[in-house]
Parts: structure tokens; C-alpha cells; sequence
């Protein structure tokens, strides 16, 4: 992801400063993402049986959507994984890059550069989460560093310049994808094993959903010059509101961080 921002951003400076017209530039991009996608598609139709998992299921258990003992659960971490992601759906990665071009004039190439750093610094930081795990367990570790990321979030609209947005910014990718692997991590170990590829799904979809409905609202905020830092405040203070409702919730269920 970090090497597809810094391409895509400095590829379009460059055919701009070749002549290329801005709507040219960026089609491009858009057209080499999509053949990218058709690739990743023949790639995965190479797979075979031989990358499942080999599971056992149990006879006669009723199920719903590949769910049964751990239905509850996984509803109930849907709906906040949904919240989440309706938070972070109002400042993802292209309203971003829009709000650094509208309120700073930053152009495209330097845009690439800085979700370059950005994202490199978010691959360590999923990294770091697995020891973090170890010492305090999934749930805290995930609290624990959305906290923090997400007043980072809504400080970055204050801030008077280009420097100290992008310094933000990039402080709190340092730590705000901790939550991912850890919550990947989550609800893996609190279901059984046949109920995983369901529970994965279920909650993807719930997070699909979630980003999906902030999406419809974001236009609006950022077609309004007096509503165009609204997104960082809406997101940071429903992640944040998110984080509260999932420590209270499972503080006391934590499983192995080992499992």
C-alpha cells in the first residue's frame, strides 16, 4: 500500500509535468489499479484446496450464516466493528489526501511521499501490536493505542500548517493499525474453529457496511469550505466512542493473545 501511494502520487506529478492534463494523469492511475485487480483475480483463481485449513465439523449443530455457538458474540462484535469503521469511513485515505489539497494546496507527488511514510510506519506498528499483545492482552491493546490515535485525529484540522498536519498524521499511523491484527486476532480466538471463515466474513461485512454509510455522508461535508475539517472531528469522536463500547463490553473476555 505504501509503495502504491508513493507511485500512484509521484506517476501523476509526472505525467502532469510532461502535459498530460489532470483528468488524463489520474485515469491512467485509475485504469493500471484496475488491471492490477484483474491480475490479483487470475492469481487467486491459481488457488487450490491445499490452502485450507483441514477442520472437523460437528454433526447436528443449527446454524445461521456458518454461526452457532458463538452467534452472539460475533453479532456483537459486527455491530461495533461497524461503528468502527463508520468512524474511519469519514477520513479514509482519499478524503485525506483531498483535505491535505484543499486546506494546504499539497500536490500530488507529495501526497504520495507522505502516505508512503504513512503507511510503511502503520506495517511496523501492526508488527510492534503483537508483542504489545502479549503483555496486556488483545482488548487493551487495541483500546490502548486507538485512544491516543484517534485524539491525534481530530488535533490534525487544528493544526495552522502543512508541517505540523502531515507530523500528526504521520504520528498517528504510527500507532493507529495496533487495532488491526489484534482484532483480526480477536475474533479468531473466540469462536470455534468451524465458525471462523463465518465469523471473518461476518464481521468484514459489517466494516464494508459501516465505512460504506459514512462514504454517503462525507460528500456533503466536504462540498461545504465551513464543514471540510468536520470529517476528522466526526471520525475521532466516534472511534472514540467505539473504543469505550468495546472495553466495556470485553475487558473480561480476553483470550490467549497466544492462541
Amino acid at each position: 500500500m505504501a509503495s502504491g501511494a508513493l507511485a500512484g502520487g509521484w506517476l501523476v506529478q509526472v505525467m502532469q509535468n510532461g502535459g498530460a492534463t489532470p483528468l488524463d494523469s489520474y485515469r491512467s492511475i485509475i485504469i493500471g489499479y484496475a488491471l492490477f485487480g484483474i491480475m490479483l483475480v487470475v492469481l487467486f483463481l491459481g488457488l487450490t484446496q491445499k490452502v485450507e485449513v483441514k477442520v472437523t465439523e460437528p454433526d447436528g449443530i443449527k446454524r445461521q450464516f456458518g454461526l452457532h455457538r458463538s452467534k452472539r458474540t460475533v453479532l456483537k462484535l459486527s455491530a461495533l466493528f461497524s461503528l468502527d469503521a463508520f468512524g474511519g469511513g469519514f477520513i479514509v485515505q482519499s478524503i485525506l489526501a483531498y483535505w491535505f489539497y484543499v486546506r494546504f494546496g499539497t500536490d500530488a507527488g507529495t501526497l504520495g511521499t507522505i502516505f508512503f511514510a504513512a503507511n510503511i510506519l502503520a506495517g511496523f506498528s501492526a508488527l510492534a501490536a503483537v508483542r504489545i499483545a502479549k503483555r496486556i492482552g488483545l482488548i487493551r491493546t487495541m483500546v490502548y493505542t486507538h485512544v491516543p490515535s484517534n485524539i491525534l485525529l481530530i488535533l490534525i484540522p487544528l493544526m495552522p500548517d502543512l508541517t505540523t498536519a502531515m507530523a500528526l498524521l504521520l504520528l498517528r499511523f504510527s500507532i493507529s493499525q495496533m487495532d488491526v491484527p489484534t482484532r483480526q486476532s480477536y475474533v479468531i480466538s473466540v469462536v470455534s474453529e468451524d465458525e471462523r471463515s463465518a465469523a471473518s466474513g461476518i464481521t468484514g461485512v459489517a466494516r464494508t457496511v459501516g465505512s460504506a454509510m459514512a462514504l454517503f455522508l462525507v460528500g456533503f461535508l466536504l462540498s461545504n469550505n465551513a464543514l471540510v475539517s468536520f470529517p476528522f472531528f466526526i471520525a475521532g469522536g466516534v472511534k472514540l466512542v467505539y473504543d469505550v463500547l468495546l472495553y466495556s463490553s470485553f475487558k473480561h473476555h480476553e483470550p490467549d493473545a497466544n492462541s
